[in-house]
């Protein structure tokens, strides 16, 4: 007799247990993290991990810190260098800035809810090569490799029939695909001293959302394009391999220093869509006057430096650049500026703290890169 065995479908819930790690991967995961708040200081990350070590009990005696630094060495993480003091120390090398932003993408654009294939589409169709599953009649110039052969045919068989087969150019039909844009960001980071003031450490996260934007473009979108600059009394730009050692300086903030550079560069560039995200806690406080020297003032918004921010904004406005402001700092009198600010350029405004910024920087960049900005 057949035994009659019902199977039922369900959940099946467990303890979770988390992925093996190795002692090296465990130590270097925390590494990372320490190395990006030191700004890049060898010697002090590992002075926080030894101290993290005997609070946590991270080590055993069969692997020690001593071992965890040999394999840093070993594996290309770390080298000898010389300082600017003459002394010898020990500094990260590139294979450890890469590391990095690897982690701070995985940190941020991880947490992000991911839809479709990952890769940025426009709204309008044109030329790409993600599919739609729309068709229309072959024109003049499309190339045969986009022409739809299964749909051919069945328009042939079904016009000429099959006993009198034929394939003729008004058979022919050819697949949409969407139009893949090109973005050119540039990301403005403030460094004023306000940036570590108030007992919060604010470059860090500034920090980790621009090496993980740089991670994302140069990997996923390569033909997009990243400037990143910093300012305060003056702006300039850095590369990526100096993100890990930014640091903030005594400086006033210089938001039209900024702004100017931002748009000298994407003036340069040949894409139509461009873009300018501003990470910023403070007021602006400083300008560069015609004969060099410095204007400034800490002590409320003066309408003279204001109303130069807002001149720069509406010059943006009229090169089609729109221009993202981040602000960390949540007073109503800087949120009244920012709002004027945005306002003039058309652009957009977050008010955050520093818990989400990069979820929101990274869906703001998504969101932009579907459409068009017309220039």
């Amino acid at each position: 007799m057949k035994k009659n065995t019902n199977y039922k479908k369900g959940f099946v819930f467990k303890s979770y247990k988390a992925p093996f790690q190795t002692p090296f991967e465990v130590l270097f995961d925390i590494f990372k993290e320490l190395i990006t708040h030191t700004s890049g200081d060898f010697d002090e990350a590992i002075d926080w991990l030894k101290q993290l070590d005997v609070e946590y009990k991270l080590t055993t005696p069969e692997y020690t810190i001593d071992d965890f630094i040999e394999d840093l060495k070993k594996k290309g993480y770390i080298r000898e260098e010389i300082k600017p003091d003459g002394s010898k120390g020990t500094g990260i090398t590139a294979k450890t800035e890469r590391a990095i932003r690897q982690s701070a993408l995985e940190q941020i654009f991880g947490n992000i809810k991911r839809s479709g294939s990952g890769n940025h589409k426009s709204k309008g169709l044109g030329i790409g090569d993600e599919h739609t599953g729309d068709f229309r009649n072959y024109q003049f110039g499309d190339g045969l490799e986009k022409v739809s052969i299964t749909e051919s045919l069945r328009n042939a068989q079904i016009n000429n029939g099959i006993g009198n087969f034929s394939l003729t150019e008004d058979d022919l039909v050819v697949e949409e695909t969407t139009h893949k844009s090109q973005m050119s960001t540039v990301l403005m980071i403030d460094i004023s001293h306000s940036m570590i003031l108030y007992g919060e450490d604010r470059i860090t996260p500034a920090k980790k959302v621009a090496m993980a934007l740089a991670e994302l473009i140069t990997t996923r979108y390569p033909k997009d394009t990243l400037d990143i600059l910093v300012f305060g009394n003056d702006a300039w730009t850095i590369k990526i391999k100096d993100l890990p050692y930014l640091n903030v300086g005594p400086y006033h903030t210089n938001t039209v220093a900024g702004l100017s550079l931002a748009m000298d560069l994407l003036r340069r560039k040949r894409n139509t869509n461009k873009q300018i995200f501003m990470i910023t806690d403070g007021k602006p406080s400083c300008l560069r006057l015609p004969d060099g020297q410095y204007y400034k003032d800490s002590n409320g918004l003066n309408p003279y430096i204001t109303n130069k921010c807002y001149g720069v904004a509406q010059q943006a406005r009229k090169l089609h650049i729109p221009i993202t402001t981040f602000m960390i700092a949540q007073d109503p009198y800087l949120m009244q500026f920012v709002e004027e600010f945005t306002k003039a350029n058309q652009g957009k405004a977050f008010y955050t703290g520093l818990k989400g910024l990069g979820e929101m920087i990274f869906e703001d960049y998504e969101t932009n890169r579907k459409k068009r900005i017309k220039g």
